[in-house]
C-alpha cells in the first residue's frame, strides 16, 4: 500500500464499501473513506484512527508505513467513532505512544475507552506546536465543527491543513463522482447547523499558507483550493450557491404530485434556471435538504393529513429548521378535501426560520387540480420568479 502523499507524509486510511448508512441515516451508495495519516520524521505521528469497521485494513496500512517502528504520537482531532474507533487498540499495541489532544478531548475520551492515560496525554491548546523534527504541527481549535473537542492541525513544512471533518465528502476514494455534490450533502447534513463556527475556523485558516488539505473523509485536496474554500464560505454563511427552484412535494394519492409537476412545467416555460422536483415520500431526504440549500427558491407542495401536513413534509421541514435554513424565497401549495391544513402547518414551522420570504398567493387545491387552480398556480409561478 504505502501511499505517500508528499515527502514524509503518508495516507494509511481505508475505504468502506460495505456500509449502507453513514451515521445510520445517510445513504452512501459509493461507500465512504475513513482517512488517517502518518508523518515520519525524527518523531513519528499518526493523525487519527478509523472506524472499527475498517480497523484491520487500517492497521495493515499503518504497519507497512511504520516499518517496524513505534509511533511517538497519536493526534486525536475528533472523537467521533468513525475516526477514533481504534484509539484503544493502537494505544495497547504501542504502550509508549503519547496521545495528543485538547482538554475537551481528554475529558470525553473515557466515555469511549476504559484505558489508563497516566503519563500518556499531551494536552494542547490554540496555537500550540508539536515538533517532529523537520515537520512542525500547529494546533487550531475548531469547537462545534461539529463536536466540541474538534481541532485541526497545520503542518508548516509541507503547508498541509489536516482539517478533521472539514472539506470531507461521502464516497470511497475510487468513486467516480464530482467532489461538490457529495461534499455538499455531507456538509449540509452533518456540519450545517454550525455555520458560525465554520466561519470562525475559515477566518483562522485564511492566515495560513495552505498548499494541501487532508480531510478525514474523501480525497486529499491539492489543486484549486480557492474553489473548496469558496464553497465552504458559501455553505457556512447559508447563502444560496445558485439561482434555481426546488419543488418538494408530499402526495398521498398522487393529486398533489400532479399539481407539483404542473407547477414545475409552468416554471420551466418561464425560466432557464434549474427546476428540480422531488417526491419526499421516496427521495433521499438528505439529498433534498442539500438541494434546498443549494438553490435560492423552494416550493413546498403537500397534502393535509390528520389536521396537519403529510408526515414526510413535516419531517423535511424539521430537517431544514435543524440545519438553519434561511434567506430563501418559499412558496406554498396545499391540498385538502374537507379541511385543508397543510399550508398552515408548513407556515408554522417556516416561521421558526430566519429571513424567509413567503410568496403570495398560497394555493389551495381541493382534492384534484382544476382549471381555476391552474390560474392560481400561474400567479404563484410569477411570484416565485419575481426578483
Amino acid at each position: 500500500m504505502k501511499n505517500q502523499i508528499i515527502n514524509s507524509v503518508y495516507y494509511v486510511g481505508a475505504d468502506d464499501k460495505t456500509i449502507d448508512l453513514f451515521e445510520s441515516q445517510y445513504l452512501v451508495p459509493n461507500g465512504v473513506s475513513y482517512n488517517s495519516y502518518v508523518i515520519r520524521d525524527e518523531k513519528t505521528a499518526v493523525l487519527d484512527t478509523v472506524d472499527p469497521r475498517a480497523g484491520e485494513q487500517w492497521l495493515a496500512n499503518l504497519e507497512e508505513v511504520l516499518e517496524g517502528e513505534s509511533p511517538d504520537y497519536l493526534i486525536v482531532s475528533h472523537l467521533e467513532p468513525d475516526h477514533a474507533g481504534n484509539i484503544g487498540k493502537l494505544a495497547e499495541k504501542y504502550p509508549k505512544m503519547k496521545l495528543v489532544g485538547n482538554a475537551k478531548t481528554f475529558a470525553m475520551l473515557p466515555q469511549f475507552f476504559e484505558m489508563d492515560l497516566t503519563d500518556r496525554c499531551v494536552t494542547v491548546k490554540e496555537g500550540d506546536t508539536l515538533s517532529l523534527g523537520a515537520h512542525t504541527l500547529t494546533f487550531v481549535m475548531a469547537p462545534m465543527v461539529h463536536w466540541p473537542e474538534v481541532m485541526v492541525a497545520y503542518e508548516s513544512k509541507e503547508k498541509i491543513l489536516f482539517s478533521a471533518d472539514g472539506f470531507g465528502k461521502f464516497g470511497a476514494l475510487d468513486a467516480e463522482e464530482a467532489w461538490v455534490d457529495e461534499a455538499r450533502r455531507y456538509y449540509i447534513n452533518i456540519v450545517g447547523k454550525y455555520g458560525a463556527q465554520v466561519q470562525a475556523l475559515l477566518k483562522k485558516a485564511a492566515g495560513l499558507d495552505i498548499a494541501m488539505i487532508c480531510p478525514l473523509h474523501g480525497p486529499v485536496l491539492r489543486e484549486n483550493l480557492g474553489y473548496y474554500l469558496e464553497k465552504y464560505q458559501t455553505w457556512s454563511s447559508y447563502e444560496p450557491e445558485e439561482t434555481g427552484i426546488v419543488i418538494a412535494y408530499a402526495s398521498i394519492h398522487g393529486n398533489t404530485a400532479k399539481a407539483a409537476k404542473e407547477l414545475a412545467e409552468m416554471l420551466k416555460e418561464k425560466t432557464e434556471a434549474p427546476v428540480k422536483v422531488y417526491d419526499l415520500a421516496r427521495a433521499d431526504m438528505p439529498t433534498v435538504v442539500a438541494e434546498a440549500f443549494r438553490y435560492d427558491r423552494l416550493v413546498l407542495a403537500a397534502a393535509s393529513y390528520d389536521g396537519g401536513v403529510f408526515p414526510c413534509m413535516e419531517d423535511f421541514l424539521h430537517h431544514l429548521r435543524a440545519k438553519t435554513y434561511r434567506g430563501r424565497k418559499v412558496a406554498l401549495l396545499e391540498n385538502g378535501t374537507w379541511a385543508p391544513s397543510a399550508a398552515r402547518t408548513m407556515r408554522s414551522i417556516l416561521d421558526e426560520m430566519k429571513n424567509l420570504t413567503i410568496c403570495e398567493p398560497v394555493v389551495t387545491i381541493r382534492s384534484t387540480m382544476k382549471e381555476a387552480d391552474k390560474e392560481a398556480m400561474k400567479e404563484l409561478a410569477e411570484a416565485i420568479l419575481a426578483e
